[in-house]
């Protein structure tokens, strides 16, 4: 992973949980010490922060944290749900053979990441997994909309897969969506996508729910 990719994922961390709160101002040189860094992969992490809609980047005056509601994240993940449900569906219908050689590559990889204990490096390889299945819904702008959303949603999805138990529970999630997928089994597909991504808001609000709790104990 490039270092301005491992900054950006503790900035975020940071920001998700309320360590770095709404309105903070994120100076460069402040974050370039902190990290033993160079400005310059702060600067790219920053960037990677604001398309994210994290932070708002203001000419002049620097970097500071958005402000974003757990109701607004939840809204997304509800909207990230119908997209996700659609490209199933899709999927279902219009899988090629690479593509389904492919998808079944991806959940082994997830299987792998998942058995090695590592919630981040599941995670990246549970993106291409997603980003499989929007591919192989072979419809351009539902591809675009649903990468677009799941970029934005992508600390809170990272973040949600270190609720207890998560990381087996979107492995078992998965294998029903495969096994939809590749019977060309649509409606399926599109009900098990729905719920995997309607459950990853609430494990997050969960998660955030604990983590505040530990802050405050």
């Amino acid at each position: 992973m490039r270092l301005a990719d491992t900054l950006r994922d503790q900035l975020e961390q940071d920001i998700v949980t309320g360590a770095l709160r709404p309105g903070a101002r994120l100076d460069e040189q402040s974050l370039a010490a902190r990290f033993g860094v160079s400005r310059t992969p702060i600067r790219e992490a920053l960037m990677q922060l604001a398309t994210a809609g994290l932070i708002i980047l203001q000419p002049r005056r620097g970097a500071f944290v958005a402000s974003l509601s757990l109701k607004e994240i939840i809204e997304r993940f509800e909207v990230m749900a119908t997209l996700e449900g659609a490209c199933g569906a899709l999927a279902a219908r219009r899988i090629g053979d690479e593509e389904r050689r492919q998808l079944l590559e991806a959940h082994e990889a997830c299987a792998r990441e998942a058995s090695g204990g590592d919630a981040d490096a599941y995670y990246y390889a549970n993106e291409r997994f997603h980003h499989l299945i929007y591919a192989a819904s072979h419809n351009g702008f539902l591809v675009e909309q649903a990468r677009q959303l799941h970029d934005r949603l992508k600390p809170y999805r990272r973040l949600q897969l270190r609720a207890r138990s998560r990381v087996a529970s979107s492995l078992a999630e998965h294998q029903g969506v495969v096994e939809a997928i590749l019977a060309g089994d649509g409606d399926r597909a599109e009900r098990l996508l729905k719920g995997h991504v309607l459950i990853q808001g609430e494990r997050l609000a969960d998660f955030i729910a604990n983590f505040d709790t530990a802050a405050v104990a």
